[in-house]
């Protein structure tokens, strides 16, 4: 793991107390479904999801690949997706590149993909796209709700064992405001804290 981001996580383990005990026992039926599969030797597939698959979803599906393999959990496929496709926004990769991502492009100019490197062998890929997008899978995963509006519009996942929703609030309210910059490393950090809680309760 790049030295940045290792360091960045180990000064986010020692802070799980600022979790409220209630957002933990949401978060931990997270946990419980990664260690089902664990346990079962099957597939760890998590979906991210959030209406237009720019910010928070995207967030999710870097920091549960980068925690799985900060705490060693093999088998982790993280994934994204949203109620419409958009395209990855550029304030949520600058937001990754300061914390210490490697983040690539493909070069195309309408929704590009993104390699989100971790470590020299270690990356996720990202572009917007609907939750159910082929890339994505279709059975025996985990749709995580990253905000309201994709908790109330996707009433029905098919093939999902467990949805849950973990909302969080859109750093996009703070888009060309001095605030910016400030407010999607706040979200970037929440999100990277809770993944790590979540993996951490793996055994």
């Amino acid at each position: 793991m790049y030295p940045t981001i290792q360091s960045f996580c180990n000064n986010l383990t020692p802070r799980f107390s600022e979790i409220s005990e209630d957002r933990k026992q949401l978060l931990q039926k997270i946990s419980h479904f990664i260690q089902t599969k664990k346990d079962s030797d099957q597939p760890i597939n998590l979906v991210y999801v959030c209406t237009h698959n720019s910010r928070r979803s995207h967030f999710g599906q870097v920091w549960a690949a980068v925690a799985a393999n900060y705490f060693g959990i093999k088998n982790v496929h993280a994934f994204s997706g949203g109620t419409e496709a958009t395209t990855f926004n550029p304030n949520a990769i600058n937001a990754l590149r300061k914390i210490g991502f490697d983040v690539m492009v493909d070069g195309q100019t309408i929704n590009p993909t993104y390699t989100v490197k971790f470590a020299e062998e270690a990356y996720t890929t990202c572009f917007s796209k609907v939750y159910n997008h082929p890339t994505n899978p279709k059975q025996n995963f985990a749709a995580i709700m990253t905000c309201s509006d994709a908790e109330q519009n996707c009433p029905f996942i098919p093939g999902v064992e467990l949805r849950i929703g973990t909302t969080y609030n859109d750093p996009k309210a703070f888009d060309n405001t001095p605030q910016q910059d400030a407010a999607y490393t706040e979200r970037a950090t929440q999100i990277a804290l809770e993944c790590l809680f979540v993996f951490s309760l793996v055994k």
